[in-house]
């Protein structure tokens, strides 16, 4: 960047035409940004369980849990091919470990019947 021109967020820029509307975003509507309470939920108790496990795990794996929760948030703005490799990167530690790993497996089973409906 040069000089002090410092941008954030959108920067529409019309010239000219007829009937421009701009930027029309839905948001504020009925249900926007409002997630199922039942996958908040399911992430809240995911969450939980895998600070619990994280204590059971190698180094490595519980590096790969910390670095899979930012995706598994409630509220994470992330696309869902990304949310869906961190459930499935804390679903296989979770299998590796084994009995201890097993209510980390479920819940990652539950969160992904939410998700795909």
């Amino acid at each position: 960047m040069s000089g002090n021109n410092n941008y954030y967020g959108d920067n529409v820029n019309m010239y000219g035409g007829q009937g421009n509307q701009g930027i029309v975003r839905n948001e504020g509507g009925a249900g926007a940004g409002q997630q199922d309470p039942a996958l908040v939920a399911a992430l809240a108790e995911l969450t939980r369980l895998v600070a619990e496990l994280r204590a059971e795990v190698s180094a490595p794996d519980a590096q790969l849990l910390d670095e899979s929760l930012p995706a598994l948030g409630p509220d994470a703005a992330v696309p869902a091919l990304e949310r869906h490799r961190a459930l499935r990167a804390v679903a296989g530690i979770a299998a590796a470990v084994g009995a201890v790993g097993q209510p980390v497996a479920e819940a990652v089973r539950a969160i992904t019947a939410l998700i795909s409906g």
